[in-house]
């Protein structure tokens, strides 16, 4: 464990071995443990003497960190962190800021509930294994959402696994904190009941669109024109999004093996339905839309 203090600033950086020592600060070690050839950054604001800590820095994984939730410039952009002024401060005194690499894994399906995770920066895919061992990716989870909700507020384990898929900053707020949290600002509390609701409806577009889609090809377009909708750029070359899932975590996004998916890519890409250059994929909507049922 390197810390390395100044007037303004306090970061610790923090090795698997070194992470007993840092118990104090509860944040959760999963990240470490499975990506033991990287080193983690940890601030914490929660002290009162930390307070003059909030400035934005860079990391070894090139990510913008926002300590200080008051000045974050994408707060009026997320749902849950738009709040008033004195419910963003309370949340700045409760909250532990680290940033993971690629590949950490922030809870597993089945572990009672620490806290809730709020996604800062990068993506975290949620996931779900049957006993022998066939995992379904159930949601991917941008920046501005947090995980655990539910398993924390009704304090029952949760029901799927969370783990980034690209460096991340993520906060993260013990139960204890939370619920103090919400019972204090109502305001909170409605952001909160308006992310549970946005995930509700979600899962039953999932549900819909796996259960009655007449064919993988279907699920794989109804896929892409749900990632267009939502991330994709219009392009006079098609509608452009950036694809940094492998093969298979494309095919445990729709139930299927990651041969069926490269076989399906490449008649898509036969068919000019999609074209792909390095991580951009740009799609044809018409002709995907044209393989949609539902």
């Amino acid at each position: 464990m390197r810390p390395y203090t100044s007037s303004r600033r306090l970061v610790t950086i923090v090795t698997p071995a070194s992470w007993a020592y840092l118990g104090m600060f509860a944040v959760p070690p999963r990240g470490v443990g499975r990506e033991s050839q990287f080193e983690v950054i940890v601030r914490t604001t929660r002290r009162d003497d930390l307070a003059g800590l909030e400035e934005t820095m860079k990391t070894p994984y090139n990510v913008d960190t926002q300590n200080n939730c008051s000045n974050c410039t994408f707060r009026a952009e997320r749902q849950f962190c738009n709040m008033a002024a004195p419910a963003v401060k309370a949340l700045d005194t409760i909250k532990f800021t680290a940033v993971y690499p690629k590949g950490s894994v922030l809870f597993v399906e089945g572990e009672q509930p620490r806290g809730v995770f709020i996604v800062c920066s990068g993506r975290v895919k949620l996931t779900t294994s049957s006993s022998e061992g066939k995992t379904l990716i159930v949601k991917i989870a941008e920046a501005g959402e947090v995980l655990g909700l539910s398993g924390t507020i009704l304090a029952t384990a949760f029901e799927v696994s969370a783990e980034t898929l690209e460096p991340s900053q993520i906060n993260f707020i013990r139960r204890e904190d939370f619920v103090g949290f919400l019972n204090a600002h109502p305001e909170a509390c409605m952001h909160t009941a308006q992310q549970l609701s946005e995930k509700y409806h979600s899962a039953q577009r999932e549900i819909r669109s796996l259960g009655l889609s007449q064919s993988t090809t279907e699920k794989l377009a109804r896929l892409f024109l749900d990632w267009c909708s939502r991330n994709g750029d219009e392009t006079p070359k098609g509608t452009r999004l950036k694809v940094l899932l492998t093969h298979e975590e494309i095919a445990q996004m729709i139930g299927t093996t990651r041969e069926t998916i490269t076989r399906l890519l490449s008649e898509f890409k036969r068919r000019k339905m999609i074209e792909v250059k390095g991580s951009s994929m740009f799609v044809q909507t018409a002709a995907l839309e044209a393989l949609v049922t539902i």
